[in-house]
């Protein structure tokens, strides 16, 4: 019987990994924390019994105490909560599923803890790459990768230790607004933005997804995880979203990691690594694909992509500013207060904008994301 916690329990990975918990029937759930949606969080405790929750505000935190007295789960809040979550002594692993930058110190405190991490919180590393890889290895603590791309990256360097990459091909559906030009883009709403051709994901990563940002969040990512320079990442779209990512090898061999596009697969792998489970659900029938394509991505029509490597490139503390700059900006669209392609304008205005820090510590990247977002809400 595995023992895991979870931060971000109700979102779309959160409520995906309990999906595994209820069909494998062997992983206990110790421990939960939500932001706000105490409704979900009410059902889950019914059904889980974890030993510990933990929601963001006081005031929901004491609403959820009324409505689960019964229960006798002890309720926290804030971010004691969060660290109380993901350090909680019997869990082995934690389930990083929280969206934004709210990840990096629970995280922290889980790698001191010794917990091994499935992450699908990429800010973690996009924002502290710098301090999460290097504590992890100091601690002996596993970082399993648990968003579609990353776990295929992961499966395709198994058994290839040694071995060196010449490149990884990070693939990308294009998002909804794939083939269209920037003219094009001017007029479209929320709504709009919000269909994406292939995966189920949350608000703020669909959008993401459209602008392909959340493919440059991706690179930076990658970086970090697999150990490898910036030019050996080349983002492929490819609309079928049959390959999920694939790696190069210096003997020009690749191995990719193909299957229907379901997060419950690298949710379970992480989970349960390095065995594999029988999952329920589609599979991936050959005959029936009629081909499968790839394509450069436009840089110049999805310049959040570009800006992506360009703070990357610049390192230190821009990588934070792009990702601060880019939640409000989504925020901010989701609430229609800007237009579809203000968004890459607020992320370039802001990395120009942020003081540079070449090796920013916690607290530094932490005052970094509220300058951008002093900066964004002064201008927009």
């Amino acid at each position: 019987m595995k023992k895991i916690a979870i931060i971000g329990s109700t979102g779309s990975i959160g409520t995906q990994t309990l999906d595994v918990a209820r069909e494998q029937g062997d992983l206990e759930i110790l421990a939960l924390s939500c932001g706000g949606n105490i409704t979900l969080m009410e059902k889950q405790m019914r059904e889980f019994s974890p030993k510990l929750v933990a929601v963001w505000k006081e005031e929901d935190a004491a609403e959820l105490k009324t409505k689960t007295a019964d229960l006798n789960i002890p309720i926290m809040c804030g971010m004691e909560g969060l660290i109380a979550v993901a350090t909680y002594p019997e869990a082995e692993i934690l389930v990083t599923a929280i969206v934004g930058m709210l990840g990096i110190v629970p995280t922290i405190e889980a790698i001191k803890a010794g917990k091994t991490i499935a992450l699908a919180n990429k800010e973690t590393l996009v924002t502290a790459g710098h301090i999460i890889m290097p504590l992890a290895k100091e601690y002996n603590v596993p970082i399993l990768p648990v968003d579609s791309e990353h776990s295929a990256i992961f499966q395709s360097l198994n058994g290839e230790q040694g071995n060196k990459i010449s490149k990884i091909l990070l693939t990308a559906s294009g998002g909804p607004f794939r083939g269209r030009k920037l003219e094009e883009l001017q007029n479209i709403q929320v709504e709009d933005a919000l269909k994406h051709p292939n995966w189920s994901m949350g608000r703020k990563i669909t959008i993401d997804s459209s602008t392909l940002v959340n493919k440059g969040l991706e690179v930076m990512e990658a970086k970090w995880l697999f150990g490898v320079d910036l030019d050996q990442i080349q983002v492929v779209v490819h609309p079928q979203s049959v390959i999920h990512s694939a790696v190069e090898y210096e003997d020009g061999a690749v191995i990719a990691q193909l299957g229907t596009p379901d997060m419950r697969l690298p949710i379970q792998y992480a989970l349960y690594y390095p065995n594999r489970r029988p999952l329920s659900g589609d599979r991936m029938n050959l005959f029936a694909l009629k081909n499968l394509t790839f394509e450069e991505p436009d840089l110049k029509t999805f310049r959040g992509l570009a800006l992506a490597y360009e703070a990357m490139k610049k390192g230190g503390n821009i990588p934070t500013a792009f990702n601060a700059a880019n939640e409000k900006a989504v925020a901010l669209f989701l609430d229609r207060k800007i237009k579809y392609l203000e968004i890459p304008e607020i992320i370039q205005a802001s990395m120009e904008h942020c003081s540079f820090i070449a090796d920013p510590n916690v607290e530094q990247i932490l005052a970094t994301e509220q300058e951008a977002y002093d900066f964004i809400s002064s201008r927009w």
